[in-house]
This record gives C-alpha cells, structure tokens and sequence, in this order.
C-alpha cells in the first residue's frame, strides 16, 4: 500500500509522515547535563537562575528544562500528577512508628543523565533498614518497568505497605494491581509533599551526587 494511500485511511495529511525529529546537538546535550548537576546541588533554582549560570537564553533552559523533567522545587499543586481515570489512595505513614523489616516499602523514580540524553531510575526500599531490595532502568516513563522492579522486590519478602508518590507510573492499574494481589495495602505521598517519600529522596541524592 503507497504511502498516500496509508495516510489517506488514517486520515493524516501526507507531509507529516515524512518528518523525522532531529537529535540534540553534542552543545545541548552539555547543557542537558550540566543543568542535571546544578539541579541536583540548587533544586530551588529556577530557570531564570540557571540561565545566568549556564550564560545561555533562558527559553533554551526552560526547553531543555522540560527534556529533563526538572524544575525548582517550590510549594505548588499537583507536583506528581496521576493518570486520567486512575485510583489515588490516602497517605497512611503519618505518625507511625517503623519498628521491622517489611513494614513499609517505598519506591520513587529519578532520571540519571547519560551521554546521550537520560535514562529513567526506579528504586523499592525498605524503610526500615533502608535496604534498596530492587531498582531497574528504562528509556521511557512507562508503568512497565516500575511493575518489573516491584515484582523483584516481592521475590525477598512483602511488605504490609507500600508508599509512593501519585505519579501515573504508580496510579496504574497494572502496578496497584500486584500490589492488591499480594494483598499490599497501598499509601500515596500527599501532593507537594516530597517529604512524604524522604527516605528514597536522600537516596537518589546519594546516588546521583557522590555515585554517578
């Protein structure tokens, strides 16, 4: 079947099947990483700011900003934002007291800067003891992989809570459902409250400042 002919069933106009996007330049790709590691020592710097420390135009920043998923930390709403239709659930580490292995896990995802554009990080933790149980790597933010790191975490134990941000990766209903199956309760940061899941976030601060 001619191209003209697919485009036509599809309803597409033709010339749009011709474009193919162009990668970042080897400059951009500094730029991706040195923002990454001013970001990782200053999350409260906006893109004003890192403009003027880069010396670059600030709406490439705020572009390049948004490649890399970052912005200044700062009180707002909806930081993790869930999929359209999906289950949000109630925070219920509030108060409690962590006093055993398998009691609460936790997990967060966090974008590690390659040479070439970034790869995206998932963790499972123990809150406990702080024992990373499984962590996985993907090249996109689908819900898979998260579900994959999940399901290596449940091979060493099970815990009786689970607790994540309300990010679409966990709000899917293929990772809430083996937490259900597992009979799992599940627990969500509150919105805007990173300190909710403060024990991963130290972490990846760990991970990526003095490891990578």
């Amino acid at each position: 079947m001619s191209l003209g002919r697919q485009c036509e069933l599809l309803g597409r106009a033709r010339s749009s099947c011709y474009y193919q996007p162009r990668p970042e330049s080897e400059e951009n790709l500094a730029l991706l990483r040195r923002l990454d590691e001013l970001y990782l020592e200053h999350p409260f710097l906006g893109s004003r700011r890192l403009a003027e420390l880069c010396g670059v135009n600030r709406k490439r920043v705020v572009r390049l900003m948004q490649i890399a998923g970052i912005e200044a930390l700062y009180p707002k709403p909806r930081l993790s934002r869930p999929g359209p239709g999906q289950e949000i659930h109630p925070y219920l580490l509030r108060d409690l007291v962590i006093e055993r292995p398998n009691q609460v896990w936790s997990s967060d995802i966090t974008d590690v800067p390659m040479r070439r554009g970034f790869l995206y990080l998932v963790a499972v933790m123990d809150w406990f003891s702080r024992y990373v149980l499984s962590w996985a790597l993907s090249a996109t933010l689908e819900a898979r992989f998260c579900r994959e790191a999940l399901e290596a975490a449940l091979r060493l134990g099970r815990p009786d809570i689970f607790n994540s941000d309300q990010g679409a990766q966990f709000t899917a209903q293929e990772f809430t459902a083996t937490l259900r199956q597992n009979q799992i309760q599940i627990s969500m940061d509150g919105r805007g409250r990173w300190l909710d899941n403060v024990f991963i976030e130290r972490l990846w601060r760990s991970v990526k400042y003095e490891l990578i």
